[in-house]
């Protein structure tokens, strides 16, 4: 039995129209994601294969393609539920206050986001994280699925800009893409990521 799985979209492909169209969608959730889950449990069970037979070969390409594959399978799973047909406006309550303390507002987080989303060279993602080490939310960006980003951090918004999440769209405007997933941001969903993951540091429960 696999040991990941494609989780369904919360919505129907075409319900985040117009900031990302029903086509996208499909391909995105049904061939992309579903190419991770694939490579992930593969490499899962190449690694078993090794551990069985106590030979080694190519493990750290094989290591590399579990870390690459399940960190598309992490992001992508959070990036769905981080949107919503009902989305954009801004966030309150507790996450709102976080902003404001460590950005300085929602705008400079959303300026900051933005420009950490638009700067990723090549394929990767823009990502609001909590950082358990210092107890609080940052802004980050990974190359490809797990490159660049720190340790010890959970995500909270995560922005897709592999060029497969806009392209048929948007062409090679990955900005104005940014600018309209503003409008699609649950952050409802945000904010719950945000209460889970605060209650927790490094060394266990706050």
């Amino acid at each position: 039995m696999a040991t990941y799985e494609l989780p369904d979209l919360p919505y129907d492909y075409d319900a985040l129209e117009p900031s990302i169209d029903a086509r996208i969608m499909e391909l995105h959730h049904d061939k992309h994601h579903q190419g991770y889950v694939d490579g992930a449990n593969a490499a899962l069970d190449k690694l078993e294969t090794m551990r069985e037979n106590d030979e080694w070969g190519d493990v750290k390409g094989v290591e590399r393609n579990l870390a690459f594959n399940l960190s598309g399978h992490v992001n992508h799973s959070v990036f769905w539920e981080n949107m919503s047909p009902d989305g954009g406006g801004e966030p309150g309550g507790e996450l709102a206050d976080a902003l404001d303390e460590h950005f300085g507002g929602f705008d400079q987080f959303k300026s900051h986001f933005s420009e950490a989303a638009k700067g990723v060279e090549g394929s990767g993602w823009g990502l609001l994280l909590y950082d358990h080490a210092a107890g609080k939310p940052i802004v980050s960006m990974a190359e490809n699925h797990q490159n660049q980003s720190p340790q010890g951090a959970t995500p909270l918004l995560v922005l897709d800009v592999w060029e497969h999440a806009y392209y048929l769209q948007y062409e090679n405007n990955r900005g104005e893409y940014v600018d309209n997933f503003w409008d699609v941001v649950n952050w409802d969903d945000v904010a719950e990521r945000y209460d889970r993951a605060s209650t927790w540091t490094l060394s266990g429960t706050e």
